[in-house]
């Protein structure tokens, strides 16, 4: 289990701003992958260095994402898509 130190340094290694969806942090992982992978960047030794530490920080954050808790509350369901609240109030005041 990692602590917020490490949670937060694997998010900094995969270059992430401090909200992410899973979508984006697998794409990150992909695109640094492709970039550090030592069989690309075969001329550069310590790609394989870099590429253990990028396996690291998405090991952590993939166990971190298994394990949260989701919540299903409306109002939590409301600030995730506040979109659907303005389309909600437009439906129901318009014209």
């Amino acid at each position: 289990m990692a602590n917020f130190r490490e949670i937060d340094e694997a998010r900094r290694t995969l270059g992430l701003s401090e909200a992410a969806t899973l979508k984006e942090i697998k794409r990150a992982y992909r695109n640094m992958a492709f970039r550090c992978h030592p069989d690309r960047a075969w001329n550069d030794a310590a790609s394989g260095e870099r590429m253990k530490k990028l396996n690291r920080a998405y090991q952590i954050l993939m166990h971190y994402c298994a394990r949260f808790h989701y919540t299903f509350r409306e109002e939590d369901v409301a600030r995730a898509y506040p979109e659907e609240e303005y389309l909600r109030r437009w439906r129901d005041y318009g014209p």
